[in-house]
């Protein structure tokens, strides 16, 4: 995994954390958000919202049903990013 990688990935774990109000070490790479941390609708759009804040982006709310686990957004995000990570 690249520096880069691993900075946006643990960017994005703080951001999801926080939301969710868990420890980012509770934010595994594959875990659900939903399943393992009871994440509702409006908790993924306002993890879309802070990440479209912090990154200057805007994110498609299509996009949003696929933004299952980190590993997605992350994907999501580098796309929408134009991250080489």
């Amino acid at each position: 995994m690249s520096e880069a990688r691993e900075k946006h990935l643990d960017e994005l774990r703080e951001i999801v954390a926080e939301v969710l109000e868990v420890e980012p070490e509770e934010i595994t790479e594959t875990g659900s958000f939903v399943e393992e941390h009871e994440a509702d609708s409006l908790r993924a759009i306002e993890i879309l919202a802070r990440i479209e804040k912090k990154y200057k982006i805007d994110i498609p709310q299509s996009e949003l049903p696929q933004m299952e686990n980190l590993k997605a957004v992350y994907d999501v995000v580098a796309h929408q990013a134009g991250w080489q990570d």
